[in-house]
């Protein structure tokens, strides 16, 4: 084993020159003597290693950016009082659902509760199951359109388009001269239409956002987690990028649409898997402005399985990178602010931190070896930049959200954020996959995500195993992923490089949690299966 080397001017005698040039000089000795002595080699693994890290460090200085334009616009998004409409205007709401047999019933005894004239609204439920959800919903259906509620129901026979094309097919007999969209698992107030529907007095709004809430925020770790990475995308990006007239997006659900911006800007299309995204873009290239509503709360369902939250998070994943590599060259050149551009290619490029993420994970070994020798003061004057640029602003931005949320109770978001980190890296190998396959032009289904009707922190049993989808290979891979990092923090140990174990530990509990915690929901769920065969088999035999 070999000791780490001392910096010299810890023995250096007292004297001239002074004690402040001595430390100076030997800071630059050790490092430029560690450079000095670098191979080719070495330079062949630092070289693109540093490059990955600036490019992390750009999107985490864009964190920042985000954080300063949200403190400077708060006051004056969340102070927008529209003019009234005169007379109101007819809306339909729509609801896309695909195998939702656990939500179906809430989603509609909800969403008819709404605060709007019976006349002026019509309520559309898009079905694509292909499951029992058909029969139940369609009945379902006929029950509230007997109540005298204006409800309709299409069944498509096939999922062409996926949820952007079952939108469209609904806009061929919608009556609304605006747009509603809820997915299954969300709740809406009753006051959501008479809250939001006055923003588009102004013939130049084309959408407005809700701000997403959580039914589920405290039912495990997982769920905490998730609702914190939401909230700093709901809290502070909308924020920031509304106040500034920069471009920001429709989240798919808990908005609403004029349908005359939908059709100017070419129609819902499904060759991206955020349809929502992609339709945001070619409006806002029209020359239609969104609004943003942060106090009006729409209660949705996370996921509470780590591989349901997974696929989800790798569907936004390809879907943003799709839209990036569909609309980006239509940005850059079109007649815009600079500052309009540069947020744009932010918002749409950021998913490519995850392949550059394997990179530095494989790099990360190599280049522990290979500056062992090198002084620390190359570490302080490189290195720390580069964490405070890349890693500390996730710390800050997240936080933040939760104190601007909870200004009374947000410190608990600060216990959380190695699980906040932790669950960024269980998304590192499957959000790299979607985002590859998106730069090669690979196309996929749309995965829906399993909602089961949970709320709160009440345990439930998710034993229907036709909704979950099988992890395949992804949690053996993070078993391995897991184990070289693992084998990191050994060198580390053995190396004296105490400072970076804890770093190391996030890689190696992020991994192992998110292959662990997936492998024994599959295992329950296979257990769950054989015991309802064999209840099914022994009332057979009754």
């Amino acid at each position: 084993m070999t000791l780490p080397s001392i910096p010299a001017f810890l023995f250096a005698p007292v004297g001239s020159p002074t004690l402040a040039d001595r430390v100076i000089n030997s800071m630059f000795d050790d490092t430029f003597k560690g450079i000095h002595h670098l191979a080719p080699f070495d330079y062949a693994i630092l070289v693109p290693y540093f490059t990955v890290l600036i490019i992390l460090s750009f999107y985490g200085l864009h964190r920042y950016k985000v954080i300063h334009e949200y403190f400077k616009y708060k006051k004056k998004v969340a102070g927008v009082v529209p003019e009234k409409f005169t007379g109101l205007p007819r809306v339909t709401i729509q609801l896309p659902i695909f195998n939702e047999r656990f939500v179906v019933e809430r989603l509609l005894a909800e969403t008819t509760k709404m605060d709007y004239p019976k006349e002026l609204i019509q309520f559309q439920v898009l079905d694509d199951s292909t499951d029992d959800t058909h029969q139940f919903t369609e009945a379902l259906c006929k029950e509230y359109a007997d109540a005298g509620f204006p409800v309709q129901y299409i069944h498509r026979t096939n999922r062409h388009g996926y949820k952007a094309g079952a939108l469209e097919n609904g806009l061929k007999t919608a009556t609304g001269e605006f747009v509603a969209v809820f997915d299954a698992d969300f709740v809406p107030p009753v006051d959501f239409l008479r809250r939001t529907i006055d923003h588009f007095t102004d013939p130049k709004i084309g959408m407005v956002q809700t701000r997403w809430t959580y039914l589920n925020r405290d039912y495990n770790v997982l769920t905490e987690v998730q609702a914190m990475l939401l909230d700093g995308h709901f809290v502070l990006e909308h924020v920031a990028r509304c106040g500034g007239g920069l471009f920001f997006n429709f989240n798919g659900t808990a908005g609403i649409l004029r349908r005359k911006m939908i059709e100017d800007a070419g129609g819902w299309e499904h060759d991206t898997l955020t349809e929502d995204s992609d339709l945001s873009y070619r409006a806002q290239l029209k020359g239609w402005r969104f609004a943003y509503a942060p106090d009006v709360e729409c209660p949705s369902e996370l996921p509470v399985e780590t591989y349901g939250f997974q696929v989800q998070q790798s569907r936004w994943a390809k879907g943003l990178t799709q839209v990036a590599i569909k609309l980006l060259r239509r940005i850059l050149s079109a007649d815009l602010p600079f500052k309009v551009k540069l947020e744009a290619f932010c918002h749409l490029t950021p998913n490519i931190s995850y392949p550059l993420m394997i990179v530095v994970s494989a790099l990360m070994l190599p280049v522990m070896i290979v500056r062992f020798y090198m002084g620390w003061f190359e570490m302080l004057v490189i290195d720390m930049p580069l964490i405070i640029a890349s890693f500390w602003s996730i710390s800050f931005f997240y936080v933040i959200a939760q104190r601007e949320l909870y200004p009374n109770n947000w410190k608990r978001s600060i216990l959380l954020l190695p699980a906040l980190m932790a669950a960024g890296v269980a998304l590192t190998i499957i959000n790299a996959k979607a985002v590859f396959e998106a730069l090669v032009g690979h196309q996929t289904a749309f995965a829906r995500t399993p909602k089961y009707a949970i709320g709160g922190t009440q345990k439930v049993k998710m034993t229907n195993s036709e909704y979950r989808r099988r992890s395949g290979w992804l949690p053996y891979m993070e078993i391995a992923a897991g184990t070289f990092f693992v084998g990191m923090i050994y060198y580390a140990v053995e190396s004296f490089n105490f400072l970076a174990i804890p770093f190391l530990l996030l890689f190696v509990g992020g991994y192992y949690w998110a292959a662990f915690t997936t492998l024994w929901d599959e295992y329950q769920g296979k257990l769950a299966f054989e015991r309802a065969r064999a209840l099914e088999s022994e009332q057979a035999e009754a």
